[in-house]
Parts: structure tokens; C-alpha cells; sequence
């Protein structure tokens, strides 16, 4: 009989620890929690909150070619989604139709520019995000742990998430997750509204426990997306538009087979070169169709691998949908033809989720990840232009090196997920191994 859920197989990571341990930790813990951690928590936010906008007005890092994002490209898609349809013809607008609602959601701050209007409901969805994953801290085995890292980390990329509109995917996503324990359905609902946005939260529902959770998740998700399609096919022209720029997509310079073509070109191992096409810097030369081949190959066979490991796994805890919603965002990134700056935002997102929870196997890849997103704002914005398009010898060794532990990141997440939900028989509780025991034998 297939098993689905035992959040008692094992003893937690907390009761495996030393007593002195646990009380370093649940002091800690409780020190956050209080009202003076709260106050300064606030303070931390307003202040780093602060310097990422004005990294954002003034050129700091090289921040123009983050703010002409919104200022030109979003702005562009603007002036022709109110005339109400698709910017199909643009080759940049590569997005689901619900992503038309973000750029014109300006329109709710009339009394601010277009620019101003769209970085103010960024950082208002950041402050939302921060304090989803301080309500979720307050549970029995919650911790304060993810909190701080959204706190922190999302400073590291300057003035790129304010730039953006992933923040606001990425809320869409940690929200589904944080209500999936206890609401499935409206866990399913949010993550449908997600998909519709940028595809990718829709992946959040990959580790919902087995059973009636699943469906329920699955089918509100299901209904929200064709509900959502419905009305913007009833509102715009062109909502599917989006599928032929998608999928003409070349190979980025900052992904990972984008690397390898970069480490060739320093030692003149391979004669391409760089063009910008689609929306980014992309390779044109000898091999790239079988590099874009290869990364869309390497994803099909990580989905079959997740797919595989939602088949095999016999231990759910109430981590387990947070920790695969993590390595899939993980592998979907690392095998993707493109990785753009602004995904650390995705992974920081889902690494801050993972962390609310005390049973989290992911919790070392999650910190990780920080560090990741510190290099990743070395080649963007600050030495994107001079040294990574360049192709020179320190731009190519960081954009290597952050690739290099995108992958590490990746293998390591999947196999602590593995090794914590796929059990042996014989490591089983008594109860999941043998569940029809006569009433006798309980008696």
C-alpha cells in the first residue's frame, strides 16, 4: 500500500540536538519574537528598505541598467495594455496574461509617476512577504529564522528587486505555501493566480502531501488559471501572444551553458559572440541551438526526477511541501537557458518559507543562497558591463563561480529532500508500515 503522510516518522532535527542545544535555540527564538526584536526587525526594514531605493534614484552599482526596467520596458508594455491588449508584438513580452494586472497597477497611485507608482507596490509586496513570514514564525514549530533571511538577504541585490515585478510573484508563491498546511484549496487558489503571473509558483504544489490535500490543491489551482485566463481573454486581445517569444528564447549569457560558452571564449576555445536579442545579452555562434537543446533536455529529466521522488517518498512533515517547492524553483532555474539576476529573488523567497519551519532539511542550501545572492549582484549590476559582457578574466570567474554553487545548491537540495522523505521500510514507524492492525493490538 502506498503510504502518504507520517510527520512522526522521525524525531526532529530539534530533538536530535544536545539540551543545551535547544535551549540556546528556543532562547534565541524567543528573543526575537519580542516585541524589542519586533521594533528593530521594523527599524532594519525601513532602514536597508531606504538605501535600496536610493541605490535605485542615483546611479550606485550601476543601477541604470536596473531602473530602465520599469522607467522604459514596463512603462512601453503599459501605454499598450491600456488600449487593452497584449504587447505581443514586442519580443520581450514573454508573460502569462495576469502579468498585464502588475504593470498596470500604477494606475492605483495616480497621484505618482509610473515609476515612482511601481517601485512604491514593490516594496509595499516586500513588506507583505516580510510580515507572512513573521505570522507563520508565531506557530509551535515556527522560527523567526526565515524572516530575518528576507530581512537581510534582499538588500544584497541593491536596487534589483525594487526594479522588478518578481517580488510580486514571488509573494503569490510564498503565500500559497504558507497556506497549504492548513488551507490546501486556498494554498491552490494563490498558486493558480501566480501561475497566471509568471508560471513558476504553480510549482509550489509539487510537495503537498498525497491525498485529499493534493486534490483539493490541484483543483483550485485549475480553476483559478482558467478562471484568470478567461477574463483577461475576455478583456485583452492577444492573451496568448506570450508562447512564440517564449519559446524563441536563446542562450543567455549568465546561465549556466551561457558560462561554459563564456569560460571557452576566455581560453579561444570557442569563436561566438554576444548579442542582445529577446530581452538580454544572448550567445549566437557554433553549438548554441545544442546548448539550448541540452538545458531544456536537462529540465525534462529534472522534473522526471521530482516527479520520481513524489512517487518514492513515504514521510510528509509539515516542511516537506516548503523544502520541494524549494529544489523545484532550484532545478527549473539551474537548467533554464536563461537566468536572469532577479530569480535569486524566487529561490530567497522560497529559502525564507523553508526556514519558518523547524523541520526544514533545506535549511544549510537556504543560507547558501545567500551567499549566492551576494555574487550574483557582483555580475549584476556592479561588473556586468565592464567585465562579464566583456568577456574578461574576472567577470567570466564570477559569473562561473556563481553558477558553480546555483549547481551545488541544486544536487545538495535534492538529495537532503531525498534522504528525509524516501525511507526504507524498516525505518518506518510500526503504524505506516503496517496500517490495517487488528484493534486488538492498539488495545
Amino acid at each position: 500500500m502506498t503510504t502518504t503522510s507520517s510527520p512522526t516518522a522521525h524525531p526532529s532535527a530539534a530533538a536530535t540536538t544536545g539540551p543545551a542545544t535547544r535551549d540556546r535555540r528556543g532562547s534565541f527564538e524567543t528573543a526575537l519574537r519580542g516585541r524589542g526584536a519586533l521594533l528593530a526587525v521594523a527599524g532594519f526594514w525601513l532602514a536597508t528598505r531606504a538605501a535600496m531605493l536610493w541605490t535605485l534614484v542615483h546611479d550606485v552599482g550601476h543601477s541604470t541598467n536596473t531602473r530602465v526596467e520599469v522607467s522604459v520596458t514596463y512603462h512601453n508594455w503599459y501605454n499598450v495594455l491600456v488600449h487593452w491588449t497584449m504587447p505581443h508584438n514586442d519580443v520581450m513580452w514573454q508573460y502569462p496574461p495576469a502579468a498585464a494586472a502588475v504593470f498596470l497597477s500604477p494606475d492605483l497611485l495616480p497621484f505618482l509617476t509610473y515609476f515612482q507608482g511601481f517601485v512604491a507596490l514593490t516594496v509595499l509586496c516586500d513588506a507583505v512577504i516580510l510580515l507572512g513570514l513573521l505570522r507563520v514564525a508565531r506557530r509551535e514549530d515556527g522560527s523567526m529564522a526565515g524572516a530575518v533571511m528576507w530581512l537581510v538577504a534582499l538588500p544584497l541585490m541593491m536596487a534589483t528587486p525594487f526594479a522588478r515585478y518578481d517580488i510580486h510573484v514571488t509573494l503569490f508563491a510564498v503565500f500559497a505555501l504558507l497556506c497549504m498546511r492548513r488551507r490546501p484549496r486556498l494554498g491552490g487558489v494563490i498558486a493558480g493566480i501566480g501561475a497566471m503571473v509568471k508560471v513558476w509558483p504553480l510549482l509550489t504544489l509539487l510537495g503537498v502531501p498525497r491525498g485529499k490535500s493534493t486534490r483539493d490543491a490541484l483543483v483550485a489551482a485549475a480553476l483559478s488559471c482558467v478562471a484568470l485566463l478567461g477574463v483577461f481573454a475576455v478583456l485583452f486581445k492577444d492573451t496568448l501572444g506570450f508562447l512564440g517569444n517564449q519559446g524563441n528564447r536563446g542562450v543567455q549569457v549568465e546561465s549556466l551553458g551561457g558560462s561554459a560558452l563564456m569560460a571557452a571564449k576566455l581560453v579561444h576555445l570557442w569563436p561566438g559572440k554576444t548579442n542582445f536579442q529577446y530581452g538580454a545579452f544572448e550567445y549566437v555562434g557554433p553549438y548554441v541551438s545544442s546548448i539550448a537543446r541540452a538545458s531544456v533536455g536537462l529540465t525534462v529529466i529534472g522534473f522526471l526526477l521530482l516527479l520520481l521522488w513524489r512517487v518514492k517518498a513515504n514521510r510528509w512533515t509539515g516542511a516537506t511541501p516548503f523544502d520541494a517547492a524549494l529544489c523545484a524553483i532550484l532545478v527549473f532555474t539551474v537548467t533554464s537557458r536563461v537566468i536572469s539576476p532577479q530569480y535569486m529573488i524566487w529561490l530567497l523567497g522560497l529559502g525564507a518559507v523553508c526556514l519558518t519551519s523547524k523541520h526544514s532539511t533545506q535549511r544549510p542550501v537556504a543560507w547558501l543562497l545567500v551567499a549566492t545572492t551576494a555574487l550574483t549582484t557582483l555580475v549584476f549590476p556592479v561588473f556586468y558591463d565592464a567585465e562579464v559582457l566583456t568577456n574578461s578574466t574576472l567577470g567570466t570567474v564570477l559569473l562561473c563561480t556563481r553558477n558553480a554553487m546555483l549547481l551545488f545548491a541544486t544536487v545538495w537540495s535534492g538529495l537532503r529532500l531525498w534522504k528525509a522523505t524516501v525511507l526504507p521500510k524498516s525505518q518506518l514507524p510500526r503504524q505506516t508500515r503496517e496500517p490495517h492492525a487488528p484493534a486488538s493490538a492498539t488495545a
